[in-house]
């Protein structure tokens, strides 16, 4: 089983951008010690509230330069809001300087904002997606690419770098949206999700429709399909556990549920109503049902035992670890929780 963790990049009023970023960096250097599989970054625009890591590319080439073994994932970017081409061309080049270390993680986002800023029609989304991940692939595996979209026109175009990674880096499929399941599930590629986005009542539909998919296409397991992403906090004691990590993980819900309604009204009515019902409930969530819902946070053994339900139940891979969600815990803080996963917790799943 693989551990890897996730970087969203709030930034509150009393943080600085500088400060925040020179604190991931560190972070991954410290899981590149500790021996963790993937840092996952996040492509998030126009809120800095909720995050203000717009080029994830980027940052992954700074931080290949100061680890040696940890792959970088892209969690993930969102490919309608760039050209195909220079997605292709930038993944490459952080492919190349990362020695091969990147993982293509895509999806299309649901962030009205996102698209706006770009101006870019949200009701695209869906056909520019699929059309944008065709002709990167391409990019990555052909001389030339010529392709004749809807949205997107490519005439013999000689697309290099080429990465490293034969025949391209591992792609893998943000899952957050039901009719995305099966979309991943045809084309054969792993997937990964949270329960944070995904109630687990629904997230148990949607995964049995992605493995219907999967094998009705023909493709063959290979016990890296499943990934899925938790708020983590490993604390010493009960006492710790239910104090320490509350302010900043609570922060982040808040935030998020400011977030469900900003920028929404280029939605379609059924939509916008369907995030003020999400607002609703996310402003009611207590810590107690985080912890009980969509997180892990307790000592080693309970985090322990919850991961132990994760893997047989859902066949997970990898968990990808969440280790400050809303940004406000003290770095040695985080630090030390991360330390305390890897040498008291990682063990227990070779």
């Amino acid at each position: 089983m693989k551990f890897g963790f996730f970087f969203q990049l709030p930034c509150a009023p009393q943080q600085t951008e500088r400060e925040r970023y020179r604190d991931t960096l560190v972070q991954i250097e410290h899981g590149d010690r500790l021996g963790f599989h993937t840092a996952w970054l996040a492509e998030l625009h126009f809120y800095p509230e909720f995050s203000v890591m717009s080029a994830p590319l980027i940052v992954a080439a700074a931080a290949a330069q100061r680890t040696q073994q940890i792959r970088f994932g892209m969690a993930v970017s969102l490919l309608p809001l760039s050209d195909p081409i220079r997605t292709a061309e930038e993944a490459a080049t952080v492919d190349l300087l990362s020695d091969g270390r990147l993982v293509f993680g895509v999806g299309r986002g649901t962030n009205p904002l996102h698209y706006g800023g770009f101006n870019i029609p949200m009701h695209e989304s869906r056909e520019r997606f699929n059309e944008a991940l065709e002709i990167v692939t391409r990019a990555w595996t052909q001389p030339s690419v010529t392709y004749e979209g809807k949205y997107y026109q490519v005439k013999d175009v000689a697309v290099y770098p080429k990465p490293l990674q034969q025949p391209h880096p591992p792609i893998r499929i943000a899952t957050n949206s039901s009719d995305t399941f099966p979309l991943a599930g045809d084309l054969g590629y792993p997937m990964f999700s949270s329960l944070v986005v995904v109630p687990l009542p629904r997230f148990r539909q949607d995964i049995a429709v992605y493995w219907q998919h999967f094998h009705a296409a023909g493709h063959q397991r290979t016990g890296n399909e499943v990934a899925l992403l938790f708020p983590l906090y490993v604390a010493a004691t009960e006492a710790e556990a239910s104090q320490v990590p509350r302010a900043s993980i609570m922060h982040y819900f808040q935030v998020l549920a400011q977030r469900m309604v900003a920028g929404d009204a280029d939605l379609d009515s059924a939509t916008r109503e369907r995030n003020k019902e999400m607002q609703a409930r996310l402003q009611r969530l207590t810590f107690e049902e985080v912890r009980e819902n969509v997180a892990i946070i307790g000592t080693p053994e309970q985090c322990i035992e919850r991961i132990t339900w994760l893997r047989e139940e859902f066949q997970l891979s990898e968990l990808i670890c969440w280790f400050n969600p809303g940004g406000l815990m003290p770095q040695e803080t985080v630090l030390t929780s991360m330390s305390r996963f890897a040498s008291q917790v990682m063990p227990h799943f070779p």
